[in-house]
């Protein structure tokens, strides 16, 4: 699809996808993140809302036009690191507070999705935020929908719902890693003192 044109679903251009980002990026439950990892970043729209709550984001695709319309997108921005690697083989070392999996994961069958998930978790620091968010209708290359996967990951030990936005069109949710002694992160407002 990127062989005919740099933004095959229009990212930059529809009011939907734009909306769909803000609404992920205003579901953090924190107001900053050390680092940052969103694999299959496309052409870098969310990504480019990441880095304002980010200080430093690993974006990656692994296709390599994207990769370069992402990069010029982020070059003002030295904190972004956009690279060419596919998930799962080549998942990028250390550990994040934050991992973003858009629009990424109903590609995969059950074992590999399984394997994403679990490096996805076990590169989640303790108290560390997971966000998915994918589409909710069926398509033919899709191995399921958003409501599916919820399932899915919502089934992965170690990591408990703190948002659950649900429409007609995607689903949205928040995971937060567990504590070390296996206690669930604070909620914003208790992070606050509110509760």
């Amino acid at each position: 699809m990127y062989r005919d044109a740099p933004d095959p679903w229009h990212l930059a251009e529809r009011w939907y996808e734009r909306r769909k980002y803000d609404l992920t990026v205003a579901s953090l439950p924190l107001p900053r993140y050390r680092r940052a990892f969103e694999p299959a970043c496309s052409v870098g729209e969310l990504t480019v809302r990441l880095a304002e709550r980010c200080d430093r984001v690993v974006a990656c695709d692994r296709v390599e036009s994207a990769v370069a319309t992402a990069r010029r997108r982020t070059s003002a921005l030295p904190h972004v690191d956009v690279r060419h690697l596919t998930v799962p083989g080549q998942w990028p070392p250390g550990h994040f507070d934050l991992v973003v999996l858009s629009e990424l994961l109903y590609y995969f069958d059950t074992p590999t999705l399984q394997s994403v998930l679990g490096l996805a978790v076990d590169a989640l620091e303790p108290g560390g935020t997971l966000v998915t968010v994918h589409w909710n209708h069926p398509v033919p290359d899709h191995r399921g929908t958003g409501s599916t996967l919820a399932r899915t990951v919502g089934s992965v030990p170690g990591l408990t719902l703190t948002a659950d936005h649900r429409e007609d069109d995607f689903v949205l949710q928040v995971y937060e890693r567990d504590s070390l002694d296996g206690t669930a992160a604070p909620s914003p407002a208790a992070r606050e003192g509110l509760v």
